[in-house]
């Protein structure tokens, strides 16, 4: 084990390639992660926010290999697993491993709770036999809340909610350091939400599990998070601690997410922004800087170079040509 980070991600790209008429010419890319860095520490939650369509979800699947990068690399542990072969990944995805939006659709129908639990000690050979692979199963399922009752149930007699727990404990059951969690709130009712991120922020302290966080809530992921990550179009547009990041926004993107988030006080809302037009497309993003098409504060220096992610003050970047917005 290395002192250094966790996960480091060193300009990762992950571009998909379109194709059209019959022979299937290539026509362009679609450039979903363009060029993104940023390090996990062991046991931190990183919480990575942005509109659909700003790369964030194909972030998360790159570092699990669900997705080839095209470029850049991913070092977990010291090791770039970018460059590991099919057949090397089976520790990383030991020591990895995913919670996605759909707890219903990452649940095979046809198996029984205790099974699905069970999967990955069978794969990964953690079980001496039968009696402590159900034990095992066991105290997972009362780790998420869920009892023993239920390993004899199938998913569809479980409530979204429920659902998602047994993903949970899913994930757990190979003892990963890190998690990564896809929108995993999303897709439930928004009474369920706050149990089930309470219920994760429990387990990483407990377990000291490091966590990418992805969602499109800025409330949810500044409740959870150490660190908060704003991703734009494919491009990082600021990273800072959490609170520092909410209370003090520096990038003009960041400042109208923020604007959009309720607040239980109307009277205490500040000032709403609206941007203007739609996400531009990734296939053809805009020059120099993506979001200036959208920017209240954009000048012409902002088509003409990719601003660089750079420190504005102690732990806190953004990749804004101007020091005075927002």
């Amino acid at each position: 084990m290395t002192a250094g980070p966790l996960l480091e991600v060193s300009e990762l790209r992950a571009w998909f390639e379109l194709r059209r008429g019959v022979l299937g010419r290539r026509h362009g890319h679609v450039k979903a992660v363009d060029g993104v860095s940023f390090t996990v520490r062991r046991g931190e939650v990183l919480g990575v926010v942005g509109e659909s369509g700003s790369g964030k979800t194909t972030v998360g699947r790159a570092i699990l290999r669900l997705v080839e990068p095209t470029a850049g690399a991913i070092r977990f542990d010291g090791k770039d697993i970018t460059r590991l072969p099919e057949a090397a990944l089976r520790e990383f995805r030991r020591r990895a491993q995913p919670i996605f939006q759909d707890p219903f659709a990452s649940l095979d129908p046809r198996m029984r709770v205790e099974r699905i639990v069970a999967e990955p000690l069978v794969v990964h050979g953690l079980a001496a036999n039968a009696d402590d692979r159900r034990a095992q199963v066991a105290e997972l399922l009362t780790q998420v809340g869920l009892s023993t009752d239920h390993m004899t149930r199938y998913p569809h007699e479980f409530s979204g909610g429920q659902r998602q727990r047994i993903v949970i404990a899913r994930a757990l059951a190979v003892k990963p350091e890190l998690v990564v969690a896809d929108e995993p709130v999303s897709a439930l009712d928004v009474s369920i939400q706050a149990q089930v991120v309470n219920l994760l922020r429990e387990l990483q302290r407990r377990l000291g599990l490091a966590l990418l966080f992805i969602a499109h809530d800025l409330a949810v992921v500044e409740y959870i998070s150490d660190r908060i990550l704003v991703m734009y179009l494919g491009k990082v547009m600021e990273l800072a601690p959490a609170g520092e990041l909410c209370r003090n926004p520096k990038h003009p993107y960041t400042e109208a997410l923020l604007s959009a988030v309720p607040v239980p006080d109307p009277d205490r809302r500040g000032k709403r922004i609206v941007l203007e037009g739609d996400i531009p497309s990734p296939i053809d993003p805009p020059s120099g800087c993506v979001f200036r098409t959208r920017c209240p504060y954009a000048i012409a220096d902002c088509a003409r170079a990719v601003p660089d992610l750079r420190e504005v003050s102690p732990g806190h970047f953004k990749a804004c040509i101007r020091d005075d917005v927002p």
